[in-house]
This record gives C-alpha cells, sequence and structure tokens, in this order.
C-alpha cells in the first residue's frame, strides 16, 4: 500500500497539532456502500521500560477471516503520550508495515478513534486520510463526547455526541462486557461504521481484524514473530 500522502513524523507537539488541524481538512465522511472482501486490521503495544513501541498489521480475506498478510516491528518511542496524539506515536512505525502489503485492501480497522476526538481527527481519520483508504476506529475508551447508559446485551448500541455532534457510537459487542467506541475515520460515516463492525464480530469483544492484530503484536513481543507476505506478480512468475 503507498501512501497518497506523507508528512514528517519527527515533530513537535505545537507542530504536530497544527498537521491535524490542515490535515482533517482532507477527512471525508460519506456511506460506505461497497463490499468488501479484503480487510486490514491493527494492534500496538508500548514498552515504557524499554522505550519501545511494537505493532502489527493484518490483512484478512473476509467473510472468511483467513489472514493473507502479516507483519510486525518495533522502534524507539519518539513521541510523548499527549492525549489526542496517539497517531504521532503509532503512525510512523504503522505506515511502515502499510508500506509492505500487496493485497488491495478495501478498508482498514484502527485499535484508535476517528471522529471521536477533541479535533476530530484521531488515528483512524488521521493514517485513514494518509492512505486515502475508507477506515474505522475501534477503541476500548471513549475519549471525548457523552452517550446514553445502554444495556449489556450484544448489539446494543448508543451515539455518542460531543459538542452537540453525533461523532460515533458505543456498541455492546459481547454480551456482559462494556462497550467499544467506534467512529468514522475517512471516506466512510458513522452509519456504516457501525454496521462494517457488527459484521466483523465472532465471539470476542473486539472485532475479529483488531483480536488477531493484537495478537500478533503480542506474538511479537514475546519473540514468536511470525511474517506472512503475499507474492506479488512478478515474484510468482519468477518461479517458473
Amino acid at each position: 500500500m503507498k501512501p497518497s500522502r506523507i508528512h514528517s513524523w519527527n515533530i513537535t507537539p505545537k507542530e504536530a497539532e497544527a498537521v491535524q488541524i490542515n490535515l482533517r481538512q482532507k477527512v471525508s465522511l460519506v456511506p460506505y456502500c461497497e463490499k468488501f472482501t479484503t480487510l486490514a486490521g491493527t494492534g500496538v503495544v508500548f514498552d515504557p521500560q524499554k522505550n519501545m513501541v511494537r505493532a502489527s498489521v493484518i490483512v484478512l480475506s473476509y467473510p472468511q477471516f483467513t489472514i493473507v498478510e502479516q507483519y510486525s516491528a518495533s522502534e524507539e518511542i519518539r513521541f510523548p503520550y499527549i492525549s489526542g496524539m496517539l497517531a504521532f506515536r503509532e503512525g510512523a512505525i504503522l505506515m511502515k508495515l502499510f508500506r509492505k502489503i500487496v493485497s488491495s485492501v478495501d478498508l482498514v480497522v484502527f485499535h484508535g478513534h476517528g471522529q471521536a476526538h477533541p479535533r476530530k481527527f484521531g488515528l483512524a481519520s488521521h493514517l485513514g486520510v494518509l492512505l486515502d483508504i475508507p477506515s474505522v476506529g475501534v477503541s476500548d475508551k471513549i475519549l471525548v463526547g457523552h452517550y446514553s447508559k445502554i444495556g449489556t446485551a450484544k448489539g446494543e448500541v448508543s451515539k455518542i455526541f460531543h459538542e452537540s455532534m453525533e461523532v460515533g457510537a458505543a456498541l455492546i459487542t459481547k454480551e456482559g462486557k462494556k462497550p467499544v467506541f467506534i467512529s468514522a475515520g475517512h471516506k466512510i460515516d458513522t452509519k456504516s461504521s457501525l454496521n462494517i463492525v457488527q459484521k466483523l464480530l465472532t465471539n470476542y469483544r473486539q472485532p475479529e481484524p483488531l483480536r488477531l492484530a493484537n495478537k500478533a503484536v503480542k506474538n511479537f513481543s514475546s519473540g514468536k514473530h511470525i511474517e506472512i507476505k503475499r507474492r506479488t506478480v512478478d515474484e510468482q512468475t519468477s518461479l517458473f
């Protein structure tokens, strides 16, 4: 996957905020009406003691949920923790992994926020714009806004509002568990994001692309590095 836009990740927090404000003008929030057969998911863990960030990106077939590509990497943390600026801690390493993908990916599910963000430009929106691809943010915690109390049955939904605007949805993905928080990233809207996440649920709290990506990065962190590459047409031809 080649990014359509790039910028430096080696910047100050003040410069990072300016990047967010500038790039958020590129976000498109529209219904997603396409059929998807291939999607990507991300997983990231931080090791503060070693000042390292580790990440995995997987590509899945849908509806089989078969992993067709999987890449992991680690690097030094170069940006401080600041609420609302997760993209500047994870973005550089994730973009390196996305560049390795050979498959044609229809959409990406990010472990983070999209529009449910102080500047309406969370990780899912940010990298969605850089990759120019439909993207959805799914997080375990709410960052901004509020939602009405919901039940505990799988499928229960409550809209998230911030500054009088609907920015996402809280969804019960597993009975008896806390909700996950969904928001549109880029080239998609809230309703479509919610519908897609519901299609990606199995028997777990996290949608399958995130669950498998998080599993991959945990294995990578423990030394079980599995890389699944898909050959390009040129590589396949060279075998004969």
